[in-house]
């Protein structure tokens, strides 16, 4: 009895075959699986938004926790270079991500304003609103900059006097775990609340130090610790603060809402 012998027109085809399959195989997979991804980013968002308002304890929470807690968040969408509310934009259905990619929803940044390395920014942002019986509690604004290797997309909740600092955190970033990963850190974001973004006059005043603040240093309000070893980050971090809240960022809006209640 002969054995039939491997041929190389054999092994192609076999190779041929078992390609084809893993491909159909992966599409699949990729096609399936697109929804909820999308979901799960999606909801780890939210989570994060949540966190730095300090609606929920720690981010190990289910959809349905998630979804309670959102119940008092209230999004709106500001055009940054008017500082106005937009009615021009239904929150529910923009995406800003995809704003900040689209030129005809996005503008370049000059080098000179570019402090956060971001190149361009989309014209409108959504903010989210923290009410109480009527009353806004916290200012929830999105922002992202440029860290040592990646950019680093997170909120920051203020209190409502537009300056004290509620909570931060980070959602998405490429930093360098146990360095600028640091970052995600709980005791490094605790160092946040409380202290101030800016000065009387409303000029961004928060630095982030490379070592531990000094006691007694002056304007101690607006100063906390660095990262040991990531002093790139902790730059890009206070770089993308420094350029939110000036005057090519948020600081239109917060002048316009800090005039309207004081009538």
């Amino acid at each position: 009895m002969s054995v039939k012998k491997e041929t190389p027109a054999r092994t192609i085809l076999v190779t041929l075959i078992l390609c084809v399959v893993c491909s159909v195989l992966v599409s699949f997979s990729a096609v399936y699986l697109k929804p909820i991804q999308e979901k799960n980013k999606k909801l780890d968002i939210k989570k994060n938004l949540l966190f730095a308002a300090k609606l929920i304890e720690n981010l190990d929470v289910n959809e349905k926790q998630i979804d309670q807690a959102y119940q008092k968040i209230e999004t709106k969408v500001i055009d940054i270079a008017t500082g106005l509310y937009s009615d021009q934009v239904d929150p529910s259905g923009f995406d800003q991500a995809e704003a900040a990619r689209d030129p005809e929803l996005s503008k370049f940044i000059g080098a000179d304003l570019d402090v956060a390395g971001i190149k361009k920014r989309e014209n409108f942002s959504k903010i989210y609103l923290v009410k109480k019986e009527g009353k806004t509690q916290q200012i929830i604004f999105p922002i992202y900059g440029k860290g040592l290797w990646s950019t680093m997309y997170g909120f920051l909740a203020l209190a409502p006097d537009f300056n004290t600092i509620r909570g931060i955190t980070f959602y998405s970033h490429g930093e360098t775990p146990g360095l600028g990963g640091e970052i995600e850190n709980p005791r490094w974001k605790k160092l946040w609340i409380g202290k101030k973004v800016f000065d009387d006059d409303f000029n961004v005043l928060f630095d982030i130090l490379k070592g531990k603040v000094p006691q007694g240093v002056k304007n101690i309000d607006n100063k906390i610790d660095g990262i040991s070893g990531a002093t790139l980050t902790c730059n890009g971090v206070e770089n993308t603060i420094i350029y939110w809240f000036g005057k090519d960022g948020f600081l239109k809006f917060i002048k316009n809402e800090i005039k309207n209640r004081r009538g």
